[in-house]
C-alpha cells in the first residue's frame, strides 16, 4: 500500500473518531446555549474530555488530509475521505450508540461503499 493512502486512512479515521467523541460528549454533558450564555458554553465545553479529544482528532484528521492532497486529486481524496467517513461513524452509532438503521440507511451505505471501493481503484 502507497504511503498516501495510508495516511488517508489515518485522516479517515481521524475525522470519524472525531465525530464520535464530540457525539458521545454531547450524550454525556450537552451544551445549551441560552440567554447567549456563550462563556459559560464554553467552560463546559473545556472540562468534557471527549470534546477535548474529538477537536484534537479534526486536528490531526486536518493534518494528514493535508498530506494527502498535496499529493492525490481533491476529486479522489475527497469522495474517499467523506465515504468511508461516513461509513465508520455509521457503522458506530449503529453498534455503539444504538442509533436506528432502516433498510433505506443499508442501501444508501452499500451505494457509498461501491463508490469508494469505485473511485479508490
Amino acid at each position: 500500500m502507497n504511503s498516501t493512502y495510508l495516511i488517508l486512512i489515518i485522516a479517515i479515521i481521524c475525522n470519524a473518531g472525531a465525530n464520535i467523541l464530540i457525539k458521545a460528549a454531547m450524550r454525556q454533558s450537552p451544551i445549551f446555549l441560552e440567554n447567549a450564555a456563550v462563556f459559560q458554553a464554553v467552560l463546559q465545553a473545556l472540562k468534557n474530555p471527549f470534546l477535548i479529544g474529538g477537536v484534537a482528532l479534526f486536528g490531526l484528521a486536518l493534518a494528514a488530509y493535508s498530506v494527502v492532497l498535496s499529493r492525490l486529486n481533491l476529486s479522489i481524496a475527497y469522495p474517499i475521505m467523506t465515504g468511508a467517513g461516513f461509513l465508520l461513524v455509521f457503522l458506530f452509532s449503529a453498534l455503539c450508540f444504538k442509533e436506528s438503521i432502516s433498510s433505506v440507511h443499508i442501501l444508501g451505505a452499500v451505494l457509498i461503499l461501491s463508490g469508494v471501493w469505485v473511485l479508490a481503484r
